[in-house]
């Protein structure tokens, strides 16, 4: 069930994503469109709140469960710039917007920008350890944890090539030719 919910609030994401865009530059509508937009964080709340329930029922914490709490760390951490991805390309294109402004190519802003970008993905990796260490709290002592506790191993291994790759490009900046 749970992973039926996940794919379900994937789903939902980008359906109320592509629904608020069109409704704010297609009908120009830009209130229920920001509406829309806003009812996105309502499904991380239902995942949540439903995941909850089935652990509290005496389901055995396992992979399904890691894999809300990293479901919902990763909107939290990367939702709003896929929102704001989509809005710009979006407003381009229907709404006589600029075009969407590409990332640096080169030497220090280049850097500036990965760290950006793992930035991003490291609030998405420690919402999900901390909604993790949450669910295995919440079970107890008596629970097998070993399923969440290997998520967050996980987890740890993302900011970690995170860091790395945006250290990267900050030790070996990319040069123009």
């Amino acid at each position: 069930m749970i992973v039926g919910l996940i794919v379900a609030c994937e789903v939902a994401f980008w359906v109320l994503l592509a629904a608020g865009l069109v409704f704010r530059y297609v009908f120009k509508m830009p209130r229920l469109g920001l509406a829309l937009l806003l009812c996105e964080p309502l499904l991380e709340v239902v995942l949540f709140t439903v995941t909850a329930i089935d652990l509290k029922n005496g389901a055995d914490p396992d992979w399904r469960h890691g894999l809300a709490a990293v479901y919902i760390g990763f909107t939290v951490g990367l939702g709003h710039s896929t929102v704001k991805w989509a809005d710009a390309r979006v407003a381009h294109r229907f709404a006589g917007g600029p075009p969407p402004v590409r990332p640096p190519k080169y030497g220090t802003a280049r850097a500036v920008h990965e760290w950006k970008v793992a930035g991003r993905w490291i609030l998405a990796a420690l919402v999900a350890i901390a909604l993790l260490q949450g669910a295995v709290w919440y079970v107890g002592g008596e629970g097998a944890t070993g399923s969440l506790r290997a998520w967050q191993e996980r987890m740890l291994w993302l900011i970690g090539i995170n860091v790395v790759i945006a250290g990267s490009y900050t030790l070996f900046p990319k040069r123009e030719r």
